[in-house]
């Protein structure tokens, strides 16, 4: 049902289908959802996770920068792969806070949602620290760049590596955040299978267990 929908709604033929089941875009955005609670502002199928880059042409070695600027060239590419809806609105978008300058790495818009999606790019291993900066992005676009009409910002950490058991405690989820591991090449065919069943899997286990905690909070009250 989710690729019938999606042959549908995006007017995907049958080649495009058929691509889309053999990167898992199924069960990638199970994965990502499985980050969204009930008080998220972040919709259903916004995200996936991990991301497949392996068509931006990266080598076993870069640099953040060398990241940001693959997907500037190959940018038609990073948003198919990022999905439906979405369109660049700039790069290392200024923010000064305090006399303090920042920087966000990537600013894009979804017509659908009708909102600003700011995006980090970190090489290596989330860090919980970096839950802070972006809420502080979203706080700033939500004031001074959200026009009359759109939905609050919301964030998108992409990390080589993520951290899911620091991402869960975390909640950010609830701040409109959710964090994503993206993969600058695509393993063979089995192995690429098994890691995301393997993943799906384990995502799922976890929200049952959470689930399963909430409802038993919820007797002894």
């Amino acid at each position: 049902m989710f690729y019938l929908n999606e042959a549908v709604r995006g007017l995907i033929g049958r080649n495009g289908i058929r691509k889309m089941i053999s990167r898992k875009a199924y069960e990638r955005k199970e994965i990502a959802d499985t980050q969204i609670t009930e008080s998220s502002p972040i919709p259903i199928g916004t995200f996936k996770d991990p991301y497949l880059f392996d068509a931006l042409g990266l080598k076993d070695e870069y640099l953040e920068a060398d990241l940001e600027e693959a997907i500037l060239r190959e940018l038609e590419k990073f948003i198919l792969e990022f999905g439906k809806g979405f369109a660049f609105v700039e790069r290392q978008k200024r923010m000064i806070i305090d006399g303090e300058d920042f920087k966000l790495d990537l600013l894009f818009y979804n017509r659908r949602l009708k909102r600003l999606v700011a995006v980090e790019l970190k090489q290596g291993h989330f860090k919980a620290e970096y839950n802070g900066k972006m809420k502080l992005y979203l706080a700033w676009l939500d004031k001074y760049v959200r026009e009359e009409g759109e939905n609050s910002p919301i964030g998108l950490i992409l990390c080589s590596e993520t951290r899911r058991e620091q991402i869960e405690f975390l909640k950010l989820d609830r701040d409109g955040i959710l964090v994503a591991e993206y993969w600058t090449t695509l393993p063979p065919k089995v192995e690429f299978e098994q890691k995301i069943q393997t993943i799906l899997a384990e995502t799922r286990e976890r929200m049952s267990n959470r689930n399963l905690i909430v409802d038993v909070t919820t007797e002894n009250v």
